[in-house]
């Protein structure tokens, strides 16, 4: 891509597709909302009550506490001090963002510049953000794809196939990423090195790993759970082993880019799961939209880290002399940082 298209500031390439993405997810909630009448959603928002709310904030809890754990052993294993207090209030304040601004990133894009800030290394503390999101991606991707092949749902048809292919993408993407040169001067070696030395570092060594694959799946659980929470709020009665891999798809769908704090792709593929399971879309709908409102709820102790702005004061970060390769400290593009787990 022309550097005129991609990095040059002021470019109205990024601004624009913000702007149609978020526009894409509102466009998406309401039509969908025109197509099965706003009586169904409305009235799921209206029997939330103290119960849901205390799970939500539990769940969230777990989620945040765990996001905020395989933050603090990635950056660790990066050379970048991060006291887990720290990362928690962090963790929560970018949860907070993320279900409150469009895009869902930018709640993660603010932490990770503010440790690298307050680090000393914003490149390093970049890495660190992108790399544990991606593994917490990974392992979603997992988890939901064993549980998917595992139990009933409208896409498990076609998994075996689709299991395959994906496969054979990440095998093709391994080969051609061995098959880069490693060595010398250029860009792409430099990166390349860059990259592999985190990901050792960061995500497979024994003091990381395990961590960073518990933590990642306790907060995968703990989503499913407040969406498995929204569904009986909005009314779904179906059972359990029904409902989880429905609420898994939504889950999923949150991962694109065009939605507004999470909205809009989430509605649409809940709608499409749950008519094809014989639910009604409009039950899917109005679970997506629930469990939206209880994630803003989860999200609020967030709102008060971001107004107090006083523990990342209390607990500095520090970055060790770790060197990460040729280019260790170099930057990371924010939009490296999307997804939801």
């Amino acid at each position: 891509m022309p550097q005129a298209a991609h990095d040059t500031p002021g470019n109205p390439v990024r601004p624009t597709w913000a702007w149609v993405s978020n526009l894409g997810g509102v466009a998406l909630v309401a039509a969908l909302l025109w197509w099965l009448g706003t009586g169904p959603a409305l009235a799921a928002l209206r029997r939330i009550d103290t119960p849901a709310v205390v799970a939500a904030l539990l769940l969230g809890a777990l989620s945040t506490v765990c996001c905020a754990w395989r933050w603090r052993l990635v950056a660790g294993g990066l050379g970048v001090r991060l006291p887990l207090g720290t990362a928690v209030a962090d963790c929560y304040r970018a949860v907070f963002l993320n279900a409150t601004l469009p895009g869902g990133v930018l709640g993660d894009v603010h932490r990770a510049v503010r440790h690298g800030r307050e680090a000393g290394d914003l490149g390093r503390a970049v890495r660190a953000v992108v790399w544990e999101r991606s593994a917490g991606q990974v392992v979603q991707v997992t988890l939901a794809s064993a549980l998917l092949l595992a139990l009933p749902s409208p896409v498990r048809p076609w998994l075996p196939e689709a299991t395959a292919l994906a496969l054979a993408v990440a095998l093709g993407v391994v080969l051609l990423a061995r098959a880069l040169p490693r060595s010398g001067p250029s860009r792409r070696a430099r990166a390349l090195r860059a990259a592999a030395a985190d990901v050792r570092a960061g995500l497979l060594t024994r003091r990381t790993g395990p961590g960073v694959l518990l933590a990642s799946a306790l907060a995968v659980l703990g989503h499913l759970g407040t969406f498995l929470v929204a569904a009986r709020v909005a009314g779904a009665t179906a059972p359990l082993a029904q409902l989880l891999p429905l609420t898994l798809l939504a889950l999923l769908a949150m991962g694109l880019p065009a939605n507004v704090a999470g909205f809009g792709p989430r509605e649409g593929v809940a709608a499409w799961a749950f008519g094809a399971a014989g639910l009604g879309a409009a039950q899917g709908v109005s679970t997506a939209l629930v469990y939206g409102a209880l994630v803003v709820v989860a999200a609020l102790p967030g709102a008060a880290v971001l107004l107090l702005g006083r523990l990342p004061a209390r607990f500095p970060y520090r970055s060790t002399t770790r060197t990460v390769g040729q280019g260790g400290s170099a930057a990371v593009p924010a939009a490296g940082l999307a997804g939801s787990a």
